[in-house]
């Protein structure tokens, strides 16, 4: 058996749409960095072959549960007849844009190739994650990276340590609705893994200049914003009150959630700090968060995903 498996979320530092493929797949440029805001999960070997979920997770049927199908798909590839009963512990916002699913589907593909004893490499294993979702791959590559194609061509990244802001609306987004949006942009230049590290240099030099609380440059933009704005009200008024609190915000994949980066984790702390404060402050007599926000939270980025060393090769 093994205990407090961590799936950890993730972040589109940027998010470009630069085509798309004739079967209707989009093909991006991002940068993906994990962050320190994780989902649980525990496994308990089966002698019987089953894979079971320990309870339903709210809203994801059984079918559509991407922890069973990622078992499944090593069961099948390694023919080996041992099953597991998953128990899933959500910290990661559903529909946020944080990956939570596609981790949660990673880090059972890595526990159970480690508490079945298959074998599999890490390149056998990122093969088998493509097909649950493009974004499946990357938390089996285990380190922050520089991807494209439709999320699966990947090139790692040596990010400097930096902290998170992440905040989620009042709304959860799915995906499948925003890339099929016609007003969505799908022909932004291509950019090089060299024009995003020169950015980072001028950025860690605009920063210097700045009083030392300061949310970090970023280079780029997200594409979809602009279409999640339009069509969730709650995420574009959220992005507008923290940018007039001096916030300036990305959205992470399709959205829900907001971040904002800075150069440590206790100034992103701080700015948790200031945020929540000023809520209590407009909210109820109680001293609740007034509605808006369901999660504020401050994460330090992660260098490396925390199984990233459970495959052997």
């Amino acid at each position: 058996m093994l205990y407090d498996v961590p799936a950890p979320a993730k972040l589109n530092l940027f998010l470009h749409v630069v085509g798309r493929r004739p079967d209707g797949y989009h093909l991006l440029q991002t940068v993906f960095r994990f962050i320190d805001l994780c989902d649980t999960l525990h496994f308990d070997a089966r002698a019987d072959g089953r894979i079971e979920r320990a309870a339903d997770l709210p809203g994801v049927p059984a079918r559509h549960d991407l922890t069973l199908r990622a078992a499944q798909a090593l069961q099948q590839a390694t023919g080996t007849r041992q099953g597991a009963t998953i128990t899933l512990e959500k910290n990661i916002p559903q529909g946020g844009g944080l990956g939570g699913g596609s981790s949660d589907a990673a880090s059972t593909l890595i526990a159970l190739n480690r508490l079945w004893g298959t074998g599999l490499s890490r390149r056998d294993l990122m093969a088998l994650a493509l097909p649950l979702g493009a974004d499946v791959p990357v938390f089996v590559f285990g380190q922050s990276a520089f991807a494209e194609g439709v999320g699966e061509v990947l090139a790692p990244l040596d990010l400097p340590p930096a902290g998170y802001l992440v905040a989620q609306p009042d709304a959860s987004v799915p995906t499948a609705g925003i890339f099929s949006d016609p007003d969505l942009t799908r022909n932004t230049p291509s950019v090089t893994i060299a024009d995003f590290l020169a950015s980072q240099d001028f950025g860690a030099k605009v920063v210097a200049k700045r009083v030392a609380a300061s949310a970090q440059f970023l280079f780029g933009r997200n594409d979809l914003e602009p279409v999640v704005y339009r069509r969730y009200v709650a995420v574009s008024q959220a992005a507008r009150w923290l940018s007039g609190r001096g916030i300036h915000v990305r959205m992470s994949g399709s959205g829900a959630c907001l971040f904002a980066q800075y150069a440590t984790v206790q100034q992103a702390v701080l700015a948790q700090q200031e945020i929540t404060a000023t809520m209590r402050v407009a909210g109820d007599s109680t001293g609740h968060m007034q509605p808006g926000f369901r999660l504020v939270r401050a994460c330090p980025g992660l260098a490396e995903h925390p199984l990233r060393n459970w495959i052997a090769r």
